[in-house]
């Protein structure tokens, strides 16, 4: 049976203040091979709920740079597996521009084919969302300065998950030093 409780911001905000400009040596950079934006911002919604779900294939986790699912790194597979799971995990739905808080998720894409770039959200400054980033690595950016065709807001409601968590999750995460 799974239990549900609330997404941390707070950790996910201070997460990607700590790690925007600079790299988690948990975690391979994935900037040279694709890019490390959703590998980002996975590290920091998995600050925010110290769950990962390690169903094979279709769940969302990282062990390694060999032992991980799709969802830690791709876009579009992190965007199915946020919206689409039901089981241990975080979880968001699709919202408006004005349904988003800080920790959230915004998606950029090409008017046709896929979303290319992820972005979490860090702060608010003259009614505009400040987002932080990795690839083109970014603290605290106006969402207006990227240049997209298509976008899409991704609020993350809450986390799915059987037992209670490890409460040095954060700890060992933020500093580098486990997951």
């Amino acid at each position: 049976m799974l239990i549900t409780k609330p997404y941390n911001r707070e950790r996910a905000y201070e997460y990607a203040q700590r790690w925007a400009l600079d790299r988690n040596p948990l975690f391979l950079n994935f900037a040279g091979i694709g890019g490390d934006c959703t590998n980002f911002v996975s590290q920091c919604v998995y600050a925010g709920s110290c769950v990962m779900n390690y169903t094979p294939t279709f769940g969302w986790y990282y062990i390694s740079s060999e032992d991980r699912t799709a969802s830690w790194t791709g876009v579009e597979f992190f965007y199915n597996f946020i919206t689409q799971d039901e089981g241990v995990g975080p979880y968001a739905s699709e919202t408006d521009a004005g349904g988003l808080d800080i920790g959230d998720v915004i998606q950029l894409g090409q008017t046709e084919g896929d979303f290319y770039h992820s972005l979490i959200v860090t702060g608010f400054s003259g009614g505009q969302y400040l987002v932080s980033a990795h690839s083109q690595d970014s603290l605290n950016r106006p969402l207006d300065t990227y240049t997209y065709e298509r976008i899409r807001f991704l609020h993350i409601e809450g986390v799915r998950m059987e037992i209670p968590d490890s409460p040095n999750c954060f700890d060992d995460l933020i500093e580098g030093i486990g997951l």
